[in-house]
């Protein structure tokens, strides 16, 4: 026989479901409004009923004291049943509807009122206020009960006091216009209760079907995990509103923007500046995996536009990646070029074999010397004109690609750079990129060459690449250096443009200029200067050392002829 189930216990508390706690907090909540507000009319209510009930009894005391003819009865009779004032006083009271009317002497004794016997006897309450000439409205108990009271003094012909005149209403009569009140006032407040649920009811649909009947719990946690995710995730996110201002920015996108919460609820313009990036993030570029640069960082971004008329924008480091492919690139240049070394190494080995064979050894002798003369040429050549050594051991491993690519790479007869650069590996990437770009643009084209001039004018240096390619076109000289734009087929690691857009920001983050012109003779020329990019100049070493510096031999640059690096013969110019 298996258990019985146990009993489930009465839970007791708010519904689970958005819905349904939203409908009952706000039916309890128009509930309590109309409570409160029924409340609250009821006390105002209950004065201004009294207020009217007593201004009525003022306004019958004031018409009774207003006719001469009980002034003067009340001066020439004595108080009784059967007296002119009794009786006019009883006319009135059933004409007005009035509890009772009391005229009095100035000693407070009755000569009116609607029991007989109180006739002639003192009133119960003080008239001293309506006998000293005072208007009294007030709710007060007397031997006829709690009434609405008005006084009013009593004057003869001569404007004299003579006595008061007061008129009470029934406050039960009061109380019961009150209650009277009361059923249409609930009939009111259950009609805006009614109203007041049925928009809830309205409202919490909505709001079910936009937040697919979530429960406040889940949605709690959809909240944490989406802060946990956004702040979590390597991606940059930027979310913005319709009207293009940010709304949201996670961890990332701080870091790779260079940007803090500061800049939310601003507009993209405001936030980061004029430039590609933020035309990007705007979608006025449209596309996928858009490229850009943000500072030193190079970015791929991506815009999604969202159903409230906003859009959100991801990005991507590609910084390193970018390295890495421009490192892939060398180095398949670099394999290509020992795989061609290798080839023409084998070649002089079968010629050098072939001259010993023919016992030609004074023609043997002289192959070797010119093989390894040249060999030695390359490096020397470079490192006597440029002496940052980071430089010249970029231009010899660029020589031996250019070599394998057919192109002549020329050292100009005007470089010279000392070992003095503050910053040697930016303008390593920046001669890299520039050479780079010559020689995509003069591969394949007959007698395509390169020509490298850097040079230092005081702390300044002047960086110039020009080739024999075709140029560029004037409308074309400043887009070159925008973000993600080139005219040449992406390599197999990601996108092109992106290059010379690191030249330029390079170049502007040391205050320098970058820009593209007409090379002499054709093809393109781009210059870079470099304002403070190397040191000032201190004492040799050997006067530091008290030595006299050894002579060297100049590089004979008189013949009017550029030396070629690194395996190409002297051409004239």
């Amino acid at each position: 026989m298996s258990p019985s189930p146990p009993a489930r216990r009465l839970r007791l508390g708010l519904p689970r479901r958005m819905f349904s706690q939203l409908l009952l907090m706000q039916v309890a909540i128009a509930a309590g409004v109309a409570v409160l507000a029924t409340g609250l009319f009821l006390a105002p209510l209950g004065r201004m009923l009294d207020d009217q009930a007593m201004r009525q009894a003022l306004a019958i005391a004031q018409a009774t004291a207003a006719q001469p003819q009980i002034a003067k009865d009340l001066q020439s009779t004595r108080p009784s049943v059967d007296g002119p004032v009794q009786a006019e006083a009883e006319r009135i009271r059933k004409a007005s509807g009035a509890e009772y009317v009391v005229v009095m002497n100035m000693r407070h004794v009755r000569w009116s009122h609607t029991d007989p016997t109180q006739i002639g006897k003192k009133v119960s309450t003080d008239p001293s206020e309506a006998l000293a000439g005072k208007e009294v409205m007030q709710i007060d108990s007397g031997t006829l009960g709690r009434s609405a009271r008005g006084k009013v003094p009593l004057r003869d012909a001569h404007d004299r006091i003579i006595g008061a005149v007061s008129v009470g209403i029934e406050y039960n009569s009061v109380r019961a216009g009150l209650l009277h009140a009361i059923p249409g006032l609930f009939a009111y407040a259950g009609a805006a209760l009614a109203i007041g649920a049925l928009a809830a009811y309205l409202i919490s649909r909505r709001v079910q079907r936009q937040t697919r009947d979530l429960a406040f719990s889940d949605i709690s946690a959809l909240l944490a995990e989406r802060e946990a995710m956004l702040h979590g995730i390597r991606e940059g996110v930027v979310a913005l509103d319709h009207t293009g201002r940010v709304r949201l920015l996670n961890d990332e996108a701080q870091r790779l923007l260079g940007i803090g919460d500061e800049v939310v609820g601003r507009s993209l313009d405001d936030a980061l500046g004029e430039g590609r990036t933020t035309d990007v993030l705007a979608g006025r570029v449209t596309g996928t995996d858009l490229l850009t640069v943000r500072g030193h960082r190079v970015l791929v971004a991506n815009r999604m536009p969202t159903d409230d008329g906003g859009a959100v924008a991801t990005l991507r480091d590609r910084t390193e990646l970018e390295q890495l492919g421009r490192e892939l690139d060398s180095t398949r240049g670099l394999i290509d070029a020992l795989r061609a070394q290798d080839h023409e190494h084998a070649n002089r080995m079968h010629t050098l074999l072939g001259l010993l064979e023919l016992e030609m050894y004074d023609d043997a002798v002289e192959f070797v010397g010119e093989v390894v003369g040249d060999h030695r040429a390359t490096a020397e050549q470079v490192t006597e004109k440029i002496h940052d050594p980071l430089l010249a051991a970029l231009l010899v491993g660029k020589a031996t690609v250019a070599a394998e690519r057919g192109v002549a790479l020329w050292i100009a007869d005007r470089t010279l750079l000392p070992d003095r650069l503050i910053d040697p590996r930016g303008v390593v990437t920046i001669v890299g990129n520039l050479v780079d770009n010559a020689l995509d643009a003069v591969a394949g084209t007959p007698h395509a060459r390169v020509e490298v001039e850097l040079r230092a004018e005081g702390r300044t240096a002047v960086l110039r690449v020009c080739d024999t390619g075709p140029g560029i076109p004037a409308e074309r000289r400043e887009l070159v250096f925008t973000d993600g734009w080139s005219t040449k087929q992406p390599p197999a690691h990601g996108k092109r443009g992106i290059g010379l857009s690191l030249v330029r920001r390079l170049a502007e983050r040391q205050g320098g200029t970058a820009h593209a012109d007409e090379a002499e003779g054709g093809g393109a020329e781009f210059t870079v200067v470099l304002p403070e990019a190397l040191e000032e100049p201190g004492p040799p070493a050997e006067d530091r050392l008290g030595l006299i510096p050894t002579q060297k031999t100049p590089v004979d640059s008189g013949t009017g002829l550029r030396a070629p690096v690194r395996g190409h013969k002297e051409e004239s110019r």
